[in-house]
């Protein structure tokens, strides 16, 4: 949720109650209040515990691996949008780092400036003239809107660590399910001490950040505005490099 605030580089922090886009926002803020509460108590503790145990170089290998999985869904989204050089980019990038980066743990595609473009299910909807409808606060999984959510029950299915496609054994999969998440939320961790020093109001700042962020996101992605250029990398930095620890003011990361 505070990535997405930095995303947009917009701190606006407006007071509860009128905007259009959020007439759930009674419902989101209760979500949201939850969120921060298990955030706080249980996710960002064991994100930090592992941050302090695990090793950097394994954490980047860990997060590599599961990018390149992802990959993997973002190049079938960018040809369900009709952006074949982006997922043909896509596919190569995933093939070079499955081989040569040994399963993708060494993100070496990125090493030869190539860059990794992101696609979901909802931005796809979206670039096919699907509205984002009301802005909403899912559980755990934080911002999102009527359309995304959707979409992002499609993402779940097409995972390949999901239900009959990587992983069979029940275990091993939650246990990567789990493992991904403390992975995400290690990534955050600075994201969201700054997120808290510069937002009057968390709840509004992340809100429209988010959807300044899709919104651009889809428009980029629709032909005839900028479709034929690549998207921005949306993907998590790494914030265990000392490089990456604190983005630069208008950087779209």
């Amino acid at each position: 949720m505070a990535l997405a605030a930095l995303l947009s580089g917009c701190a606006a922090t407006q007071g509860q109650g009128g905007d259009p886009r959020d007439p759930l926002e009674g419902f989101n803020r209760g979500v949201y209040k939850f969120n921060d509460t298990v955030d706080r108590h249980v996710l960002k503790p064991v994100a930090q515990g592992y941050v302090d145990v695990v090793p950097q170089p394994v954490r980047s290998c860990v997060s590599n691996v599961f990018s390149n999985l992802d990959d993997v869904w973002s190049a079938a989204n960018s040809f369900l949008q009709n952006r074949a050089p982006d997922g043909i980019n896509t596919v190569l990038r995933v093939l070079f780092n499955s081989t040569v980066g040994v399963f993708g743990c060494f993100d070496v595609a990125s090493a030869n400036n190539a860059p990794r473009i992101h696609a979901d299910f909802g931005q796809t909807l979206g670039v096919w003239g699907l509205g984002p409808g009301p802005y909403l606060v899912l559980p755990l999984l934080g911002p999102s809107t009527i359309r995304d959510a959707s979409g992002t029950a499609v993402d779940f299915y097409a995972d390949p660590v999901s239900i009959g496609n990587l992983v069979d054994d029940v275990p091993v999969r939650n246990s990567l399910y789990g493992l991904r998440a403390v992975d995400t939320r290690a990534k955050l961790l600075q994201v969201g001490n700054l997120l808290n020093d510069v937002a009057l109001d968390p709840y509004t700042f992340t809100r429209d950040a988010y959807l300044q962020r899709r919104d651009s996101l889809v428009r980029g992605a629709r032909p005839g505005n900028g479709g034929d250029e690549a998207l921005p990398d949306y993907s998590l930095p790494d914030y265990d490099d000392p490089d990456d620890a604190k983005p630069a003011a208008g950087n779209s990361r």
